[in-house]
């Protein structure tokens, strides 16, 4: 069975966060747990957080054990961009592009759906 988590309009590049969702595919909950806590990335924070939103909704609504889970999908896609403009020379501007990323995190216990 899958249960999954999404944080949306989190305010980090999604390059910056990546590198951290591909490590933690494949791992069990407690690994992905250990490596997002002692990692000093700021995308850690927030993938951390959408980590444990996962194990809840696995926990509550879907009534399986954190000790059985496996993270079986982690991306970060890119959110809309934040457009801001600084002032240039001879009174023109250029666009600053401030990037968000919509986190989704997938968890699977191993059994098929259904029956």
């Amino acid at each position: 069975m899958q249960v999954m988590a999404v944080t949306k309009y989190v305010r980090i590049s999604p390059w910056k966060a990546r590198d951290l969702a591909q490590e933690i595919q494949g791992r069990t909950v407690t690994d992905a747990l250990n490596l997002v806590n002692f990692s000093e990335r700021k995308g850690a924070f927030y993938i951390g957080k959408t980590l444990k939103s996962a194990i809840a909704n696995a926990e509550h609504n879907a009534g399986l054990s954190a000790d059985e889970l496996i993270v079986e999908k982690a991306v970060v896609e890119e959110g809309p961009h934040i457009k801001r403009w600084m002032p240039r020379a001879r009174g023109s501007a250029s666009a600053i592009l401030k990037r968000t990323s919509h986190i989704r995190i997938v968890l699977t216990d191993g059994k098929p759906a259904g029956k």
